[in-house]
């Protein structure tokens, strides 16, 4: 199975396999499941959530599509338009993953909502480090 994107406005009410449709617009991205089991897969394009890099011929999503509240519980990666299989992962994975997830989003709008000085303090020091 290989993805392309096809960019709406918005989604279509029914998919096709192997298209990733994107809504610049809404921020966010919908697919078939790759597994094939026709679950609709819709991933928030943001910050904190998953972001869409490369060509529309060849898109790669990032974090990994882990679809544990479907029943067929497939967990993938979507790379240079091809699907990369992903180990199924436990109860307790999904949960710390989950938990890491949440850490990240508090910390990027902590970080968003930091006065400006204490923002422009922590470019200086990652610039001075580098």
């Amino acid at each position: 199975m290989s993805f392309r994107v096809e960019r709406v406005h918005y989604m279509p009410s029914e998919l096709l396999e192997g298209i990733l449709y994107v809504s610049d617009e809404f921020e966010t991205a919908a697919h078939l499941c790759a597994c094939g089991c026709g679950e609709k897969v819709r991933t928030p394009l943001l910050p904190t959530e998953w972001q869409l890099t490369g060509t529309d011929a060849e898109p790669t999503l990032r974090p990994s599509i882990g679809n544990w509240q479907k029943p067929c519980r497939s967990h993938y990666l979507i790379t240079d338009g091809g699907v990369v299989w992903a180990p199924a992962w436990s109860e307790e994975e999904i949960l710390a993953g989950r938990r890491s997830e949440e850490r990240r989003r508090e910390a990027y709008f902590a970080d968003r909502n930091a006065p400006w000085w204490k923002r422009l303090w922590r470019w200086i020091r990652a610039f001075l480090s580098k």
